[in-house]
């Protein structure tokens, strides 16, 4: 008599398997499960600084011709609406808008897309990208889910030190490993989580040194520009692209769900020409192009001027949230011994770190005792590759975008009342 015939069970896809275990979703979880938390983890934006008055407005002017507002509600193209591309040149290069710089922009739903569709492009199994150490943690899952590698260099107060970027790569030449280096990844402007912003002058310099190493294999820099116009002191710098005098090195990555809305989901990624084709091959594979009327939307909100508007709102209430955040460090945490931290002038995140035997993580003490106490932070060892810099088991970071002032400063009240428990 014949073997019945057994269905084996499911098995997820090796791609399936790597992207389990996401720190952020046991954060997202860990706050949900716990509703009256003071969460200075999420680097969600603040919900009372969104855009309900401007969308309406724009929504209502583009919906009012049936013919134009039927074309906006259609499939739109793979690299996005021409209008929206244009303007994005002209706010954030000085590039001028011709028909080879155009077509160099991509837009996408939110800048993470494009992350994805950059690391789709360049790495395959095994490959390297140089990161920060610490750097967005997010990026570090994608980078792993592809089954590539991510290494940590050195940083200061001024981000990524060339000499270690550097050091590093001649480690990788020694032990063979350079072909495989595809990326320096970058967060130039109020860096996630570190709140650095580093100096024209470094991001040039490391420019530099990614064509200079590009030997049989070319090393990209990409420019995460996430936060670049949340910036409370001082004025602007160059983008990481103004250092790239042929167009082939740099790829910008930039968003307005920080500084416009998230729930938009509009990204954009201005790229070397050789990389356009392979990103917008596997774009039209996933999207059949990005949100068409939400593009149409913001295309609108540029052209009236009213970003530049909102953004100046935005700037002022996050400042204060900023300086909220920094008056309750230095008035509950400065006294606790070994606790520093750094003081941005933009961005949403402020990185602290701890006396060396505190351990921050989940296996920790610390992370439980501050949910006791009623906050939630980001350990940092979250934020760091397994390869390259030791990983800091004693850092964190707070966020300051979401929470009122007064929870703030009861959120780093508690975070103290923590530390001094486990100490």
């Amino acid at each position: 008599m014949a073997e019945p015939f057994v269905i084996s069970p499911y098995l997820p896809s090796r791609r399936a398997t790597l992207a389990e275990g996401q720190p952020i979703s046991e954060l997202m979880s860990r706050a949900l499960d716990n509703p009256g938390l003071i969460s200075l983890a999420a680097g969600f934006v603040d919900q009372e600084t969104l855009p309900v008055e401007i969308v309406r407005d724009v929504m209502s002017d583009l919906l009012g011709n049936d013919v134009e507002a039927r074309a906006m509600l259609q499939y739109g193209t793979t690299p996005g609406v021409t209008a929206l591309r244009e303007s994005i040149l002209d706010q954030f290069t000085s590039t001028t808008s011709t028909r080879e710089a155009l077509d160099r922009v991509v837009i996408t739903a939110g800048s993470n897309q494009l992350l994805h569709l950059v690391a789709e492009s360049l790495l395959d199994l095994e490959d390297i990208v140089l990161c920060a150490a610490p750097t967005y943690l997010v990026f570090l899952g994608t980078v792993a889910n592809l089954g590539a590698r991510t290494w940590s260099v050195a940083t200061d107060d001024l981000g990524m030190i060339p000499e270690a970027l550097e050091a590093t790569l001649q480690q990788l030449a020694r032990s063979g490993d350079l072909p495989r280096v595809k990326a320096i990844y970058l967060v130039p402007y109020f860096d996630n989580p570190s709140g650095i912003m580093m100096p024209s002058e470094r991001v040039q310099r490391i420019v530099q040194i990614a064509q200079r190493w590009s030997h049989k294999t070319r090393i990209h820099v990409i420019a995460d520009e996430a936060y670049r116009e949340l910036r409370y002191v001082g004025e602007d710098v160059p983008s990481a692209s103004e250092f790239d005098e042929d167009g082939e090195t740099v790829i910008v990555a930039g968003t307005f769900s920080k500084s416009f809305s998230p729930g938009v989901r509009v990204g954009w990624g201005i790229l070397p020409e050789h990389l356009v084709g392979p990103v917008c091959a596997q774009k039209g594979n996933i999207d059949f192009g990005s949100p068409n009327f939400n593009q149409h939307l913001m295309a609108e909100v540029l052209r009236r001027d009213l970003f530049t508007q909102h953004v100046e709102k935005l700037r002022a209430s996050y400042h204060r949230k900023l300086a909220a955040m920094l008056s309750a460090a230095d008035e509950f945490l400065a006294p606790l011994e070994g606790v520093t931290w750094r003081r941005p002038t933009g961005g949403l995140y402020v990185w602290a770190t701890l006396p060396p035997r505190i351990d921050t993580g989940p296996a920790g003490e610390l992370f439980d005792r501050s949910i006791v106490e009623g906050m939630l932070y980001v350990p940092g060892q979250y934020c760091y590759p397994v390869e390259g810099q030791p990983v800091a088991k004693n850092t964190m970071r707070l966020s300051f975008g979401v929470q009122s002032c007064e929870r703030i400063r009861a959120g780093i009240a508690a975070l103290a009342r923590a530390i001094q428990a486990v100490a």
